[in-house]
């Protein structure tokens, strides 16, 4: 898709402005993460929910780094993995398989973001899982899923277990592997990546030199993880996600 740069929010012709507005939201999505370096290369993958009943989804675009991702980057497709444009864009089969899951399974939730960080992979490798340490962690207490390596996600039939796994949580570790979460908005999972990462990389600095961890009491981690999931929470992501914004205007406009 050719387009010019637009800097006043107008969708290019012929495009509903509704999905051009989660296009651009995505895009930047995918630079913030690409800011905090949160990337591995060409892998990993963010997608989100183009309004309308037919369950289309956005992905990236395979082999355009986060931090240069645009709104006409990002490819369109459906539930079968077809993609739904005219372009020779493609997209990473194992992407397709993990956020396709979820985006049929889980209506309430429009955005989904993997990510394969080495504080992700270090807490998807130790038994414990991510432990009530840090307030951060303490976020999602209570509401937070697992589910076991079953190698490179290829084959479609994991994505039932993908889903059962992650049951009516909004946040998984995926064993061996990594970290996925999912927002009812674009801001609300871009709020969850960035805290569950930071509890990842805080309990694998707690746990180096083998020192003696300490753990709130069971009432507390019920009051903590009580305080983080309300109603208020899309308020609190959405008031982060426009003071990020500006993190990554300087790297130029990925409204384009």
């Amino acid at each position: 898709m050719d387009v010019a740069l637009r800097r006043d929010g107008e969708a290019p012709a012929g495009m509903d402005p509704a999905e051009w507005a989660v296009r651009c939201d995505l895009a930047a999505l995918y630079r913030l993460v690409a800011h905090h370096r949160m990337t591995d290369l060409i892998y990993t993958h963010i997608s989100a929910r183009v309004p309308g009943p037919e369950h289309h989804f956005l992905i990236n675009r395979y082999g355009v780094l986060f931090h240069r991702m645009t709104a006409s980057d990002l490819v369109k497709i459906d539930l079968d993995g077809n993609v739904l444009e005219r372009t020779e864009k493609r997209v990473n089969a194992a992407g397709f398989t993990i956020h396709s899951a979820i985006h049929m399974a889980r209506e309430d939730l429009t955005c989904v973001i993997h990510t394969h960080t080495a504080a992700g992979i270090a807490v998807s490798a130790q038994n414990h899982g991510l432990l009530p340490i840090s307030q951060h962690a303490l976020k999602f207490y209570g509401h937070l899923a697992y589910h076991e390596y079953e190698g490179v996600a290829l084959e479609l039939d994991e994505r039932d277990r993908l889903v059962r796994d992650l049951g009516q949580h909004k946040a998984m570790i995926l064993r061996n592997h990594g970290l996925l979460v999912a927002g009812r908005t674009i801001p609300e999972a871009w709020n969850m990546i960035y805290y569950l990462e930071r509890a990842c990389q805080a309990q694998v600095a707690a746990l180096a030199g083998g020192a003696e961890l300490v753990f709130p009491p069971e009432e507390v981690r019920q009051k903590a993880a009580g305080v983080f999931n309300t109603e208020n929470a899309l308020k609190h992501a959405q008031f982060a996600w426009d003071s990020s914004l500006p993190l990554i205007e300087a790297e130029g406009d990925w409204r384009c």
